[in-house]
């Protein structure tokens, strides 16, 4: 696993991964199909793996957060870089920093929370988490009244971030005033496009973000990295067609759940047996495992 500093040259390097959890039946870490889902996303030339909302990282216990710190970092090839979450509860992150001090990630995101927050509230207990494990955090911000422009800005210029995960979802990409302000007052080769393979070219050619998230590129990890280079080569005609090939398996993402969707699909698509959801998720209705399994198979043959 990667433990040095992250840059914005590693932000470009790869698709930022963000992978479901595998469990067994007894909803423990499943450190085998795990594994199998982390290979198959290294071997498709991504290497950057983000453990956030499609892992249910938002209920995963206490008790259990330190054993499932140690064996992501002990699955990842030397060269992937790893990054978990915290959060997103002010004191459940708080309590998780003292099991972060003791890892060897560069960065932890933080869970965004939604309700029951201020952006000077935020700004105060991101600034005490990233005081607490010694090292810059990455900043989520998927909700537009969870941190202003100011407050990102603010945490940017204590020297704490890391980098920018930025995920609002607008019916325009191309039309995001929050966006067109943030990019003009932090560093846009620190914010990364945080909404899957759809927004990729309006949010890294007309606000010049430096890469993005997506959970598709667990079924094909090839073809999200052809649709980055494509995108930074300038070849938009390409990146359209990719953007197309995936645009199946994203739609049922936003029409039924992004977590629930991606977690079956890894599962259909034959990489893992992802097993059962977290509470306070669960699994799809037949029809939807049908519709699901249809996309996967569509996605693993399609080719450019």
């Amino acid at each position: 696993m990667q433990t040095r500093p992250v840059t914005p040259e590693d932000l470009a390097r790869s698709v930022i991964a963000v992978p479901p959890m595998a469990r067994d039946c007894d909803l423990k870490f499943h450190r085998g199909e795990n594994e199998k889902i982390v290979r198959h996303i290294e071997e498709g030339n991504v290497n950057i793996l983000l453990y956030g909302g499609n892992a249910n990282f938002y209920h995963i216990a206490p008790s259990e957060y330190e054993q499932v710190l140690g064996e992501l970092a002990s699955i990842a090839a030397p060269d992937t870089l790893v990054i978990p979450s915290a959060g997103p509860a002010y004191g459940v992150m708080m309590d998780q920093a003292e099991v972060i001090k003791g890892t060897d990630y560069p960065t932890v995101m933080v869970l965004p929370h939604q309700g029951l927050t201020t952006s000077e509230g935020v700004v105060r207990g991101l600034s005490r988490f990233a005081e607490k494990i010694g090292r810059p955090i990455v900043v989520y911000i998927k909700y537009g009244d969870y941190l202003s422009v100011e407050g990102t800005k603010e945490l940017v210029d204590a020297g704490i971030v890391s980098w920018i995960k930025y995920a609002i979802v607008r019916e325009n990409p191309a039309d995001d005033p929050f966006l067109t302000r943030l990019v003009d007052v932090v560093d846009p080769r620190i914010i990364v496009s945080g909404i899957g393979e759809q927004p990729v070219i309006e949010h890294l050619v007309d606000f010049k973000v430096n890469g993005f998230t997506a959970g598709c590129v667990c079924v094909r990890p090839d073809l999200s990295d052809r649709l980055l280079k494509a995108v930074q080569a300038g070849d938009l005609d390409l990146a359209r067609r990719i953007q197309a090939i995936f645009k199946p398996l994203e739609d049922l993402r936003n029409g039924i759940n992004p977590v629930r969707v991606l977690h079956e699909a890894v599962r259909l698509s034959g990489i893992a047996d992802t097993g059962p959801a977290l509470p306070l998720l669960s699994g799809v209705t037949p029809d939807q495992e049908g519709a699901i399994l249809a996309a996967v198979e569509a996605l693993k043959v399609a080719s450019v």
